[in-house]
């Protein structure tokens, strides 16, 4: 098989779809201001409301309660920002409790703000990564002002107890909040059904542009603003609205929203093919995360290699054209082992030696196949070349 390029970095970014980018593009002339009173403004303004309303129906909100970010990195941040100022107020309980796997964009914040006196708290988790709810249950207590916790985990896939997670939280008196970035469009999700006061997403994690996202926020629940300066999103969000990029946000979510079963179905396929394929080239790998479709996203599969380091790993299959990453995509550039995978358990040399294959929409049996012809002869070359012998 000839060389080719195959992409499986997805939980990383996605590519914008063809139908996402055709529609921004047929809105190019719709460039008012949608703040301002005049018809391209309005036009602007409808086209934002519409977009507002599939990403509702989406993740099953109201409209209402949709506040369009520049990502979920944001989002996180504002929904911390809101009880910081809380607890600056002085209104009541002062506690933050986060799980232990979190996003660097809500993990480097809550540790922010524990350096400078806040109470912070990391409820840890079980060897797939799952948080451990009796953890939970100890460290949630009537002081206790906000809880978060992702629905999926970027590195290794696996699906948190959400809903078991919110009704911990919602039991002290505490509010919810989940990162549900990397579930978008793999499983359903819904605010209703997890009871979360607050969510976040990212439009470029499912087919849509980069730099917009949304903060969900329950109607009631206590909001401040994160960006002063204008009335835009109820004041909640100051910034001349990126009209575009709502537009191509709202036809990625109706996307997500329509091929929701056959997606997941075919990235679970794809998911497995490949681990079973590893398992049956390779010896000694250990799978990270769950097998089991109720408990890991599908398309997400990460492996550890012993006596293989994750870098080598990912330069030679670059080499052939196969894209991976050794970790979350935000610490790129690092040399520190996966902090999710240490989390779990994990020791530091296979932490090291981790791979993470992210499959997308884009993506076919064919990769697959490919990756299981280059994977081997790699895995045979890195460890030849190792001073830890498997």
């Amino acid at each position: 098989m000839d060389r080719r390029y195959v992409y499986l970095d997805n939980n990383g970014t996605t590519r914008i779809a063809d139908e996402v980018m055709e529609f921004m593009h047929s809105y190019d002339e719709l460039y008012g201001n949608a703040s301002s009173m005049h018809t391209l403004g309005r036009q602007a303004a409808a086209g934002i409301e519409w977009a507002r309303g599939e990403v509702a129906a989406l993740i099953d909100a109201d409209s209402s309660e949709i506040y369009f970010t520049s990502g979920a990195s944001e989002s996180n941040n504002m929904v911390l920002n809101i009880f910081r100022d809380m607890i600056d107020d002085g209104k009541g309980k002062k506690k933050i409790i986060v799980s232990s796997v979190e996003h660097p964009a809500t993990i480097e914040t809550v540790k922010y703000l524990k350096k400078r006196g806040y109470s912070v708290e990391f409820c840890p988790v079980d060897r797939i990564g799952r948080v451990d709810l009796a953890a939970l249950e100890k460290l949630v207590d009537d002081d206790t002002a906000l809880v978060s916790v992702m629905v999926g985990n970027n590195e290794s896939g696996t699906i948190q107890p959400v809903k078991e997670c919110a009704k911990i939280a919602h039991s002290h008196g505490a509010f919810f909040h989940t990162d549900a970035t990397q579930a978008i469009g793999k499983i359903p999700v819904s605010v209703k059904d997890m009871d979360a006061d607050y969510l976040s997403l990212s439009a470029h994690k499912f087919y849509g542009p980069k730099g917009i996202g949304v903060l969900y926020a329950r109607s009631g629940s206590p909001l401040s603003p994160f960006v002063h300066g204008g009335h835009q999103e109820k004041g909640m969000r100051a910034g001349t609205y990126n009209n575009q990029a709502i537009y191509g946000l709202g036809k990625a979510a109706e996307l997500a929203r329509l091929n929701l079963e056959e997606e997941h179905r075919k990235l679970w396929e794809m998911r497995e093919a490949l681990r079973k394929g590893i398992e049956e080239r390779i010896p000694d790998i250990i799978v990270n995360g769950s097998n089991d479709e109720s408990l890991c996203l599908p398309g997400t599969l990460n492996v550890s290699f012993p006596s293989a380091e994750g870098e080598s790993i990912l330069l030679y299959l670059d080499l052939e054209g196969i894209e991976v990453s050794t970790g979350s995509a935000c610490a790129t550039g690092s040399l520190e082992p996966s902090y999710v995978l240490l989390a779990a358990g994990l020791d530091v040399e296979l932490a090291h030696g981790s791979i993470r294959f992210s499959f997308g929409r884009y993506n076919t049996m064919d990769d697959v196949d490919y990756v299981l012809e280059k994977l081997p002869p790699i895995i045979e070359r890195v460890r030849a070349m190792s001073t830890r012998k498997v």
